[in-house]
Parts: structure tokens; sequence; C-alpha cells
């Protein structure tokens, strides 16, 4: 008896053990399974926070992740968790913290789907603190540069549309500032100032809104400093490019009036522009306009809607000296066109690369200013041959002293002759450093006096 008491004690001990062994055992497969999932659990705590807004919690749960599990799969997406927090926290800080982020994650998985993303919320975010066009251009600049490299390197992607015409906006702030400033100066006749400006806005973007009306300030520009050839160039252009534009009609007739050949409107450019028109625009109306106004933002609702944009990258800034492929280059122009009346301080120069002499003095007086290569002193009209030099090749009593027919100091004369006012800067720079110092300091000009018989 004592021993059937025993064998069924041994029996239940045994039993209780093998059910704690096979209690414990399957108690410590779910926490194996917990610590390898940890990771995901992290994660999605993190995106949970993310999409409430608890953008420092995210970023503590994220960065919690990738310090413990460096080998998560989870990883590359924690690191643009973590950018998206800033770039949807907003702000100075938090948009420029968030290119740095998206910049890490493009250099660590360029090779991920997720790289184009990455690149694609840089140039939303430079675009989110662009300003208006009359202000810092600094973040427009970076908008376009990071579109363009989105364009470049994810040509086919389904956020390709959408960056297409970001750029399109982009690109119609940064033509509408160089507009306004063009304006300004060619209002005044600053043309050694508006020319640039308008030169490279018609050449880099012409799906600018007012592209048109640039065309037409250029050839004008042209037109009143007696460069027809280059002028009707332009004129052509507006015809050819946007012939939809009120201004085609008055462009082909000037063309009539130099009598230069009227081109046929571009069949692209005319689907272009009829598509443009037959989509509606949400402009700011009366009411709005006030908010509008308080707006850091600039408008776009003029920006293009069909065309390519530019993909160039920005060049250097336009030079003083205007070369539109012609002999002779306007560089300022201060008065009328033409008129032995005006009072303008036009000067016509030969085109001059860097870093080359001076050019000689044509037979038309090209590198001569009209304010002091002649006597009279009265017309804008390049100087003819009689105001340069004479047939041994000495200055001419006319001229100032000190002055050559080239209109360079001669170090030889007494009055070192002053630097046009219609001198480009860098010919001045470039006068200065080829020219010798004057021995004598300058003294008030003095008329030559006669020799005596």
């Amino acid at each position: 008896m004592r021993r059937t008491k025993y064998n069924s004690l041994v029996a239940f001990v045994a039993v209780m053990m093998f059910t704690g062994c096979g209690g414990r055992k399957a108690a410590s497969q779910p926490d194996t399974n917990d610590s390898a999932e940890a990771d995901k659990v992290l994660y999605e705590r993190a995106m949970n926070d993310l999409q409430h807004n608890r953008y420092e919690v995210t970023r503590l749960t994220m960065q919690t992740l990738i310090n413990t599990y460096p080998d998560s799969e989870y990883l590359a997406k924690a690191k643009l968790a973590i950018a998206d927090s800033y770039f949807k926290e907003g702000g100075t800080t938090g948009l420029t913290q968030a290119v740095a982020e998206y910049d890490q994650f493009i250099v660590f998985f360029p090779f991920l789907d997720e790289a184009s993303y990455a690149q694609m919320q840089i140039a939303m975010a430079h675009y989110r603190r662009m300003e208006k066009a009359d202000r810092d251009r600094t973040e427009a600049l970076e908008a376009e540069a990071a579109f363009q490299t989105f364009l470049q390197k994810y040509p086919r992607t389904e956020l390709t549309p959408k960056a297409e015409q970001r750029l399109r906006e982009v690109q119609e702030t940064l033509a509408e500032g160089d507009y306004r400033i063009a304006t300004f100066y060619y209002i005044r006749r600053a043309d050694k100032a508006a020319a640039p400006r308008l030169l490279d806005l018609v050449n880099r973007y012409p799906l600018y809104s007012d592209a048109d009306r640039a065309n037409w300030m250029l050839a004008s520009i042209y037109e009143r400093n007696q460069h027809n050839d280059v002028a009707s160039t332009y004129y052509a252009k507006l015809v050819k490019e946007y012939p939809l534009s009120p201004l085609a009609s008055g462009a082909k007739a000037k063309l009539v009036k130099f009598g230069a050949p009227v081109p046929q409107a571009d069949p692209t450019a005319l689907a272009r522009m009829q598509r443009e028109q037959e989509i509606p625009r949400d402009r700011p109306g009366l009411l709005r306009r006030p908010v509008e106004a308080l707006k850091t933002g600039p408008d776009v609702s003029s920006a293009a809607r069909v065309g390519a944009p530019t993909l160039t990258p920005q060049s250097a800034e336009p030079g003083d000296t205007l070369a539109p492929g012609a002999g002779l280059s306007v560089v300022a122009s201060g008065g009328a066109s033409g008129g032995g009346n005006a009072s303008g301080t036009a000067a016509y120069v030969e085109t001059v690369s860097p870093g080359s002499p001076d050019p000689p003095a044509s037979a038309s007086g090209g590198t001569s200013s009209p304010a002091s290569g002649s006597a009279s002193g009265g017309s804008n009209d390049p100087p003819t041959a009689s105001t340069g030099a004479s047939s041994e090749g000495q200055p001419t009593t006319t001229g100032n002293p000190g002055q050559s027919a080239s209109g360079v100091a001669d170090p030889s004369g007494q009055v070192p002759q002053r630097a046009n006012q219609g001198e480009s800067s860098s010919k001045k720079k470039k006068g200065k450093k080829n020219q010798p110092q004057p021995l004598v300091q300058p003294q008030p000009q003095l008329q030559p006096q006669p020799q005596p018989q």
C-alpha cells in the first residue's frame, strides 16, 4: 500500500515537472518573437505619433529604433520618417532640418525607390520657403535647382507631373522678378541695365506669362539705339513663338517697316497658347487681394500649365556689355534714339572678349563715345571719321588734349582724358590696368592754344 502511494507520488511529481518545463518553454517562445518584432512595434508606434502630429515623440522613437536595431529592415523607413516629421512641422528651422535629413537619406540609400520622394521633398521644402518675386530669390533659385535635379534623375515617376508644374511656378516667379527690374530701367531708358535682364529672361524662360512683352521691350531697346536688324530678330520671335499675343500685330507692322520677312506662327507654340487659354485660372479677386498681400509666398496663378520647363541650371550673372551677335554692342542709353537734339549718353562700342586688347578705332568711330568724339556735341549718332585720327596718325585739334584716336589717354599728354560716362565698368577696369599712370595730377581741361605763324 505504501509502495503504491509512493509510486503515485513519484508519478505526480514527474508530471508536474514535465508540465512546468513545457510551460516555461511555451512561455519563452513568445518572448523570442517579441524580441524579433520589437523594431516593428517601435516603427508602428512612431508612425502613429507622426499621424497625430507628435513630432518630438516620433523622432525620439525612430532614433531609438536606429540605435538599438542597426540591422533592422525598418532602418531606411525610420530615417525617412524623421525627415518627414521635420517637413510636416514646418517653419524655417523645421524645413531647413528636413532638407538636411532628406539629403542624408539620398546619400545612404540612393538606389531605393524612396530616393525620388526624398529629392521631391527637398524641392518642396525650398518651394514652401519661396518669397514673392520682388523679394529675396535665394529659396526660389534653390527650389529651381532641386526640381531640375529631380526631373533629370527621375524623369519617369508618378511625381514627375507635379514636379514639372512646380518648376513652371518657380520659374514664373524668377522671371517676374527679372521682368519688374527690367521694366523699371526700361521706362527710365537705362538700356544698359534693362537689356541684359531682358535677354536672359526671353532666352531662359519662354513659358513666362509676359514673355511676349519682354521680347517687345528688348526689340524696342535695339530699335531706339538704331540697331533695326537686331530689333527685327526679336519682333520676328514674338510673331513666331507668341502668335496669339496682342502685340503680334504690332510686331508684324514693325517687320514690314524694316523690310524684314514676317515669319509664320510656330504650330507647336500656337497649340500651346490655345491650350493655355482653355485652362481655367483661379486668380485672386478684389476681396482676396488684401489677404494675398499679407502672404509671404508668391502668386503663381499666372504660371504656365503646358510646355516643358527649362532644365538647364542658372548661368552666371549677365555682364555690362550687351552682345547680340552684331559687330556693335549697345552698352548704355540715357536719351531718345537718334535726333540731333537728344541729351542721352548712348555709347557704341565693339564687343571685347575678356583679356583681349582694346580694339582699334574704325573708320566709323565705333570705339568713340558720341559725347566726347565730336566737336558739335549735340548728336547721339556714332562719330564720323573726321573726329578720329588724321592721316599722319596724330590727334586732330578738335579732340581733347592727351587723348588718342581710340579714346585712350595718351601718357605723353599733359592732361589725361577722363573716362566716358557711358563706358562699361569692365572697360573702365581694363583701361586702368593697361594704361600707364600719368605723372601729373588731373587738371581742368584747357582749350589748345593756336601755334604762332
